[in-house]
């Protein structure tokens, strides 16, 4: 059996790779000896204070507008229990189980940091769940993104006390059938630890390292099938020279660009027409680099973001030591909400330009391509109701880029009097970024087609090698047929990173490189 590569939580950085590694059982997520020791030492503050009684919030005093209320020695445990209960509050769709199984690495990665004055034993707990793949159903809605995402975390963590959902070995199933199943036993929850596991903004996270991953492989797929749109419908070259992009320095662009012109590299299709009269493409070949590459420094912002918030203690109050417990707002969602909608606006503006040239493939002013990418038509449609679907997808895209951090409803009756609505964002990311997906596996098969238009001539051997493979999955189309079931198979494409990794094992094999300086900043996460 193959030996996990392991990852100290608290301990070690973590990054987003690293995060689905170990969600995808391909890293190992352990708990060290020194942290282990660093989880007793914050518990044992919390105990101390505990029997001191002198009130702290969340720890001997109630939550939210009842920071005031003193809570017993006694009834410092029911207490936690009780917030995961009444704190069950969401409605709608479960998210999916990899989401959920995001949120309980990210969470124990937080509260193993030793600010949170968690048992050891919740954490162990924690850490079966990962490693048995036990997880928990979670509701997508409810949270407003400050004091943490309360409603999501306590659904979460209901499973701790024998309550709630998992699913487990192929089922969703109550908590009480996994222990039954497992012999598990309902942890008792100590003082702070409930509001400990509440407080924090794993759920908008666990959206974000997803939209970090999605936004990259569309931002990656949309230069592969830009190029190769330019290669179908004759565009310039010259748009994407260094030499321009250096009076423009954006990394983005330059990124952008030089992939372009890596792609294109070696093109015959490209000499045959590089002294044609066309003085210009329209903007959606044109502008590849100054769009794409908007939507490249927007994914490097977020990618910043992210990975800082990996990272951080989220939970409230914070345990720093002793002497010092801070009730501040380290919870709020704010600093990744604002983020994931900026990222909503690069994927869908990605999206929208993809539209652009499939509608640009269709209008048959490019010479050699027939209208609507198809010699006979009158009794054949051709590809022109593929461009109905990008539209429609182009248009909710839009719809879906209003930020949802621009908006507050105070809550927790005026303690809570500013709230991020970042979980918002993160699902609304990432539905935007699944309709991208579609709106490309369309232009693919368009680009393809108007590709073939060019045969007997050549492109460079990257885009040959992408046309060949999207020929073994989709026929030429001399005539109409039900164009879904393309469709269907091109997202299939999209989403396996097909084009990717045939594009990278080529270079490898040809000995290419890509033609930018900043392959780190771009290309890694």
């Amino acid at each position: 059996m193959k030996q996990l590569n392991k990852f100290q939580f608290g301990q070690e950085k973590l990054t987003v790779s690293t995060v689905l590694s170990i969600s995808r059982n391909q890293t190992k997520g352990i708990l060290s000896t020194d942290t282990k020791e660093r989880i007793k030492k914050s518990a044992q503050i919390v105990a101390d204070i505990v029997e001191k009684n002198e009130p702290v919030y969340g720890i001997n005093t109630g939550f939210g507008p009842l920071c005031t209320t003193k809570i017993s020695k006694s009834e410092t445990k029911i207490l936690q229990t009780n917030i995961l209960k009444s704190h069950s509050v969401g409605v709608g769709k479960p998210i999916s189980k990899e989401l959920a199984k995001l949120m309980l690495i990210l969470k124990i990665h937080a509260l193993s940091k030793g600010y949170s004055g968690i048992q050891l034993k919740t954490l162990e707990r924690i850490l079966w769940h990962i490693d048995n793949d036990a997880i928990p159903v979670v509701p997508s809605q409810g949270s407003v993104g400050a004091s943490g995402d309360l409603a999501p975390l306590s659904h979460l963590f209901l499973p701790l006390i024998g309550l709630g959902k998992v699913y487990f070995e192929g089922n969703e199933i109550e908590t009480t059938a996994l222990f039954d199943k497992t012999g598990l036993k309902p942890l008792e929850l100590g003082p702070k630890e409930g509001l400990a596991l509440i407080n924090g903004t794993q759920f908008i996270l666990a959206h974000g390292v997803l939209v970090v991953e999605k936004l990259s492989s569309c931002l990656q797929h949309a230069d592969i099938i830009g190029a190769m749109m330019i290669e179908g419908l004759q565009g310039s070259i010259k748009p994407f020279f260094k030499e321009l992009h250096e009076l423009r320095p954006f990394k983005g662009n330059q990124h952008v660009a030089g992939r372009i012109r890596t792609l294109l590299k070696g093109s015959e299709i490209l000499e045959d027409h590089i002294d044609c009269e066309r003085v210009q493409d329209p903007y959606s070949l044109r502008c590849i680099p100054q769009v794409h590459g908007a939507s490249r420094n927007t994914w490097f912002h977020l990618k910043e973001l992210i990975e800082i918030e990996l990272n951080s203690v989220t939970d409230n109050p914070v345990i720093i030591n002793n002497e010092l417990t801070i009730s501040g707002g380290n919870f709020h969602g704010q600093p990744i909400a604002m983020v994931l909608d900026y990222a909503t606006l690069a994927a869908s503006e990605i999206g929208n330009i993809s539209d652009r040239r499939i509608y640009l493939a269709l209008e048959g002013n490019s010479p050699g391509v027939p209208k609507l990418l198809m010699d006979d038509t009158g009794i054949n449609s051709g590809y022109m109701i593929l461009q109905y679907t990008t539209a429609a997808l182009a248009s909710e895209n839009k719809s879906l880029c209003f930020p949802a951090s621009a908006d507050s409803i105070p809550t927790s009756l005026g303690q809570e009097d500013h709230v991020s609505m970042g979980s918002i964002s993160g699902r609304k990311a990432l539905q935007v970024l699944e309709n991208v997906e579609k709106i490309l596996a369309i232009e693919l098969l368009t680009a393809a087609q108007a590709f073939e238009f060019r045969k007997p001539l050549k492109s460079g051997v990257l885009l040959d090698k992408i046309h060949q493979f999207v020929r073994t999955k989709v026929s030429f189309a001399d005539k109409d047929r039900v164009f879904s079931d393309d469709i269907e198979i091109a997202i299939e494409i999209i989403k396996n990173e097909d084009l990717t990794q045939l594009v990278e094992d080529t270079m490898t094999k040809n000995n290419l490189n890509w033609d930018t300086e900043h392959l780190k900043e771009f290309e890694t996460f």
